[in-house]
């Protein structure tokens, strides 16, 4: 307890330049690219940036699973020979209804369905209404299912599309059940990320059929605008014949025949199966790219493409097309995002936020050190040279981490300075009750020690429980504010059992005193 060896007085004092080192990058510029290093950034708050608040349209998630299920509903009734008449879908009431071809049929019809792998799995039931129509309603539990994959889904997306905007440190966190908040820091003009984010991105390839153009379309059609020509618009099969989820990469690159900017994408090899017998089956008929409900093109297929790759080209200039060619590989959205709240910081307010807690950190640690250096002299000496390492170590692994330092990460750290102040508190009280029984101040020393060191293990250890748990189950600020303590919590162990005591026990080895300066 009283004896450091050379090799522990070694190491501590290199874990204390360590963390002066890894310190230098947050006030040096980094002196060439290739020189690792490692800087806190500054958090929404601190240097100003964007925040949005955005929506999941969950009757879109229930709109497009209907879709889906009536587009089953048809395949496996033709499959099976079997007709149908006024295939309709309620996304209020979650329902698709038809009218069995005839009243024959309808057993039939219920016995392909019940069948039906959505049936099997209970996403949804089947019931025949007294007026003779068949009812197919989505499960209330699948449904809730489906909505909680589309927030998740839709969180992942939202931060590879950010990602892929080189925006630093981003704060992407779920609220409640159907918000996303999105923080960017150092992004002071969102409209580009808002817009894409604000894109749903969801590519499919359909046949065009065969209808006069304005014509109404019969069962299985919809008459979908052209992107570039709103007015115009093509009757496009609602079946999906191939899936722009199946597409592996998406690139901005230029028609080497039109010198204007296209997309070019590839297919995984599901995708490049389905396209190659898509276009192989329909030569001499239009094959529609349709991106968020719009037509894209509509060209003629001329031969089979098996190659797996493909490209769209029409209006776009260097901008839009590298944000499609970013949308198409990050995957389009489950369900479309609105934006409900918008706030911009300024950097203004973050160099004040920042002020305000450098000022409240330093006149905090000053007060600090006044009261120990009064209260117990050469050993408070001792104890604020360890919470002088205590916050350079703090910042040391922050850094090393490359955090986001918060405001409520600040006021951490200021919290736990007066964690390592407490610690050093119970070291000299021990002490001093021990010279109070007349012991010698070796005996003093060693016993204060001894009876302060479990204390202090047991109310850290507490603390740094508690707060895993504030981190496990908190977001964003709170999470900074927990990770922060938890840090601190560590280098205070350190620099309190092992610093602040072998600076102790080094001044006793090297003078001997009679009297203890506590």
């Amino acid at each position: 307890m009283m004896y450091y060896s050379r090799l522990k007085l070694a190491s501590v004092v290199a874990v204390c330049l360590l963390g002066v080192l890894l310190c230098l990058p947050n006030a040096l510029r980094q002196p060439a690219p290739t020189v690792p290093w490692r800087q806190i950034h500054l958090g929404l708050d601190l240097r100003g940036g964007s925040y949005l608040l955005m929506q999941v349209d969950m009757n879109s998630v229930t709109a497009d699973r209907l879709r889906t299920l009536a587009d089953g509903t048809r395949q496996a009734l033709l499959g099976a020979g079997l007709g149908y008449r006024d295939i309709a879908t309620d996304t209020h009431a979650g329902t698709v209804t038809f009218t069995p071809r005839t009243p024959s049929e309808t057993e039939a019809d219920l016995k392909t369905l019940r069948a039906m792998p959505m049936a099997v799995a209970n996403e949804f039931a089947v019931a025949q209404r007294p007026d003779g129509a068949i009812a197919i309603t989505l499960s209330p539990e699948a449904m809730r299912l489906r909505a909680t994959e589309a927030v998740t889904q839709s969180i992942e997306i939202v931060r590879r599309r950010i990602d892929a905007t080189g925006a630093v440190d981003p704060e992407i966190t779920r609220q409640g059940d159907d918000r996303i908040v999105v923080e960017l820091p150092g992004i002071s003009d969102p409209e580009r990320v808002k817009h894409l984010l604000g894109t749903t991105a969801k590519m499919t390839f359909h046949m065009v059929q065969d209808s006069a153009l304005g014509a109404i379309p019969g069962p299985g059609v919809t008459l979908l605008p052209m992107m570039n020509a709103p007015d115009q618009k093509l009757p496009i099969a609602d079946h999906v014949d191939v899936d722009g989820s199946d597409l592996t990469n998406a690139s901005a690159a230029i028609d080497q025949q039109t010198g204007e900017w296209a997309v070019d994408f590839t297919f995984d090899s599901v995708g490049a199966r389905a396209f190659a017998a898509t276009t192989r089956a329909n030569v001499g008929r239009r094959f529609a790219i349709v991106l968020d409900n719009k037509v894209v093109q509509a060209p003629v297929i001329r031969s089979a493409i098996t190659g797996g790759n493909g490209q769209i080209s029409g209006g776009f200039d260097a901008q839009s097309a590298t944000d499609l060619a970013l949308l198409l590989r990050a995957g389009a959205l489950p369900a479309p995002l609105s934006v409900i709240e918008q706030r911009t910081i300024g950097p203004s307010l973050g160099a004040d936020s920042i002020r305000a807690g450098m000022i409240s950190l330093g006149v905090g640690f000053g007060l600090v050190i006044v009261f120990m250096a009064l209260f117990y002299g050469r050993f408070g000496w001792y104890a604020n040279v360890a919470l002088l390492a205590n916050l350079v170590l703090m910042v040391a692994i922050l850094s090393l981490f490359q955090a986001t330092l918060t405001l409520p990460g600040m006021a951490g750290m200021l919290l736990t300075l007066g964690m390592a102040v407490d610690a050093n508190i119970l070291i000299n009280e021990r002490i001093r009750e021990e010279i109070a029984r007349n012991r010698t101040p070796l005996a003093a020393m060693q016993a204060g020690f001894e009876r302060a060191t479990s204390t202090i293990l047991d109310s850290n250890a507490t603390a740094l429980l508690a707060h895993i748990m504030l981190f496990a189950f908190g977001t964003g600020p709170v999470q900074n504010f927990a990770l922060t303590i938890m840090i601190g919590i560590v280098t205070t162990l350190f620099t309190t059992l092992l610093l602040s005591r072998m600076l102790m026990v080094r001044w006793y080895a090297r003078t001997r005193p009679t009297v203890l300066p506590v």
